[in-house]
Protein backbone atom coordinates (compact mmCIF):
# COMPACT_ATOMS: atom_id res chain seq x y z
CA UNK A 1 0.00 0.00 0.00
CA UNK A 2 1.33 3.69 -0.71
CA UNK A 3 1.26 5.07 2.41
CA UNK A 4 2.14 9.27 3.34
CA UNK A 5 1.61 10.67 6.85
CA UNK A 6 0.57 14.39 7.63
CA UNK A 7 2.25 15.46 10.54
CA UNK A 8 2.45 18.58 12.94
CA UNK A 9 1.37 19.92 16.50
CA UNK A 10 -2.20 19.55 18.22
CA UNK A 11 -3.84 22.50 16.42
CA UNK A 12 -1.72 23.01 13.23
CA UNK A 13 -4.94 21.66 10.85
CA UNK A 14 -3.94 18.14 10.04
CA UNK A 15 -7.67 16.74 10.66
CA UNK A 16 -9.00 20.56 8.26
CA UNK A 17 -6.34 19.81 5.31
CA UNK A 18 -7.18 16.09 5.54
CA UNK A 19 -10.92 16.79 5.26
CA UNK A 20 -10.55 19.16 2.62
CA UNK A 21 -7.61 16.95 0.92
CA UNK A 22 -9.27 13.76 0.50
CA UNK A 23 -12.01 14.59 -1.82
CA UNK A 24 -9.57 16.10 -4.54
CA UNK A 25 -7.54 12.90 -4.27
CA UNK A 26 -11.18 10.87 -4.36
CA UNK A 27 -11.97 13.04 -7.57
CA UNK A 28 -8.92 12.19 -9.35
CA UNK A 29 -9.96 8.47 -8.61
CA UNK A 30 -8.11 7.36 -6.11
CA UNK A 31 -9.46 5.56 -3.23
CA UNK A 32 -8.33 6.72 0.07
CA UNK A 33 -8.16 5.35 3.81
CA UNK A 34 -6.92 7.23 6.67
CA UNK A 35 -5.59 6.12 10.11
CA UNK A 36 -5.77 8.32 12.75
CA UNK A 37 -3.76 7.92 15.99
CA UNK A 38 -5.13 9.12 19.22
CA UNK A 39 -2.78 10.18 22.36
CA UNK A 40 -5.80 9.70 24.37
CA UNK A 41 -7.83 6.82 24.74
CA UNK A 42 -11.51 7.13 22.76
CA UNK A 43 -14.51 5.32 22.54
CA UNK A 44 -16.99 5.19 19.18
CA UNK A 45 -19.54 3.14 21.38
CA UNK A 46 -21.71 4.64 23.90
CA UNK A 47 -22.64 2.96 27.87
CA UNK A 48 -25.86 1.51 27.70
CA UNK A 49 -26.23 0.08 23.85
CA UNK A 50 -25.75 -3.55 22.89
CA UNK A 51 -21.98 -3.73 21.96
CA UNK A 52 -20.99 -1.66 24.78
CA UNK A 53 -22.69 -4.17 27.24
CA UNK A 54 -20.82 -6.72 24.78
CA UNK A 55 -17.06 -5.24 25.48
CA UNK A 56 -17.77 -4.69 28.96
CA UNK A 57 -18.56 -8.25 29.69
CA UNK A 58 -15.54 -8.89 28.18
CA UNK A 59 -15.79 -9.25 24.56
CA UNK A 60 -12.23 -9.11 22.64
CA UNK A 61 -13.83 -7.57 19.79
CA UNK A 62 -17.27 -6.43 18.82
CA UNK A 63 -18.17 -5.75 15.15
CA UNK A 64 -21.01 -3.41 14.34
CA UNK A 65 -22.85 -3.45 10.94
CA UNK A 66 -25.24 -1.35 9.34
CA UNK A 67 -26.71 -1.09 5.95
CA UNK A 68 -24.20 2.27 5.50
CA UNK A 69 -21.33 0.80 7.21
CA UNK A 70 -19.45 -1.55 9.81
CA UNK A 71 -16.60 -0.80 12.59
CA UNK A 72 -14.88 -3.29 14.57
CA UNK A 73 -13.69 -2.74 17.86
CA UNK A 74 -10.91 -4.62 19.54
CA UNK A 75 -9.73 -4.48 22.85
CA UNK A 76 -6.00 -4.38 23.60
CA UNK A 77 -6.76 -5.28 27.81
CA UNK A 78 -3.46 -6.75 27.87
CA UNK A 79 -1.66 -6.80 24.31
CA UNK A 80 0.79 -3.56 23.10
CA UNK A 81 -0.35 -1.07 21.35
CA UNK A 82 -0.74 -2.15 17.61
CA UNK A 83 1.60 -1.41 15.26
CA UNK A 84 1.28 0.75 12.07
CA UNK A 85 2.00 -2.06 9.83
CA UNK A 86 -0.72 -4.37 11.36
CA UNK A 87 -3.38 -1.30 11.30
CA UNK A 88 -2.42 -1.20 7.92
CA UNK A 89 -2.76 -5.16 7.66
CA UNK A 90 -6.33 -5.09 8.58
CA UNK A 91 -7.47 -2.37 5.56
CA UNK A 92 -8.84 -3.24 2.75
CA UNK A 93 -7.11 -2.69 -0.59
CA UNK A 94 -6.62 0.95 -1.85
CA UNK A 95 -4.61 3.24 -3.61
CA UNK A 96 -3.60 5.70 -0.77
CA UNK A 97 -3.51 4.99 2.79
CA UNK A 98 -3.19 8.97 4.66
CA UNK A 99 -1.93 8.34 8.01
CA UNK A 100 -2.62 11.31 10.88
CA UNK A 101 -0.53 10.87 14.02
CA UNK A 102 2.13 8.21 13.99
CA UNK A 103 5.01 10.55 13.97
CA UNK A 104 7.75 8.04 15.24
CA UNK A 105 6.83 6.06 11.91
CA UNK A 106 9.07 5.93 9.29
CA UNK A 107 7.01 6.93 6.24
CA UNK A 108 7.04 10.26 4.66
CA UNK A 109 5.17 12.98 5.99
CA UNK A 110 4.21 16.65 4.62
CA UNK A 111 4.31 18.89 8.00
CA UNK A 112 1.93 21.02 8.91
CA UNK A 113 3.62 24.41 9.90
CA UNK A 114 1.51 27.17 11.37
CA UNK A 115 3.93 29.91 13.16
CA UNK A 116 1.02 31.09 15.16
CA UNK A 117 1.46 28.03 17.19
CA UNK A 118 4.36 28.90 19.09
CA UNK A 119 6.09 25.44 18.52
CA UNK A 120 9.11 25.12 16.38
CA UNK A 121 8.80 22.97 13.21
CA UNK A 122 9.38 19.10 12.99
CA UNK A 123 11.20 19.41 9.75
CA UNK A 124 14.89 20.37 10.59
CA UNK A 125 14.75 17.56 12.76
CA UNK A 126 12.87 14.63 10.92
CA UNK A 127 14.19 13.04 7.64
CA UNK A 128 10.76 11.70 7.00
CA UNK A 129 9.38 15.09 6.68
CA UNK A 130 9.58 15.30 2.66
CA UNK A 131 7.30 18.56 2.37
CA UNK A 132 5.97 21.18 4.92
CA UNK A 133 2.50 22.83 3.96
CA UNK A 134 2.21 26.06 5.29
CA UNK A 135 0.64 29.71 5.45
CA UNK A 136 4.31 31.66 6.40
CA UNK A 137 7.41 31.86 3.99
CA UNK A 138 10.04 29.35 5.76
CA UNK A 139 13.63 28.46 5.40
CA UNK A 140 14.33 25.37 4.15
CA UNK A 141 15.34 23.39 1.10
CA UNK A 142 12.04 20.80 1.26
CA UNK A 143 9.44 21.68 -0.91
CA UNK A 144 7.32 24.91 0.89
CA UNK A 145 3.33 24.19 -0.18
CA UNK A 146 0.34 26.86 0.35
CA UNK A 147 -1.31 25.23 3.25
CA UNK A 148 -4.82 26.13 1.48
CA UNK A 149 -3.76 24.69 -1.80
CA UNK A 150 -4.92 20.93 -1.65
CA UNK A 151 -4.33 20.38 -5.53
CA UNK A 152 -1.14 21.67 -5.12
CA UNK A 153 -0.88 19.64 -2.11
CA UNK A 154 -2.48 16.42 -3.83
CA UNK A 155 -0.17 16.91 -6.99
CA UNK A 156 2.96 16.87 -4.72
CA UNK A 157 1.51 13.51 -2.98
CA UNK A 158 0.44 12.01 -6.00
CA UNK A 159 4.05 12.30 -7.67
CA UNK A 160 5.81 11.31 -4.38
CA UNK A 161 4.34 7.51 -4.54
CA UNK A 162 4.01 7.61 -8.67
CA UNK A 163 0.19 7.90 -8.21
CA UNK A 164 -1.48 8.27 -11.41
CA UNK A 165 -4.83 10.02 -11.98
CA UNK A 166 -7.85 7.70 -12.96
Amino acid sequence: MNVFGIAGYSGSGKTTLLEKLIPVLTARGLKVSVIKHAHHGFDIDRPGKDSYRHREAGASEVLLACNDRWALMHERRTEAETTLSELLGRLSPCDLVLIEGFKQEPVPKLEVYRPENGKPPLFPERNDIVAVASDAALETALPVLPLNDMNAIADFVMARLNLKER
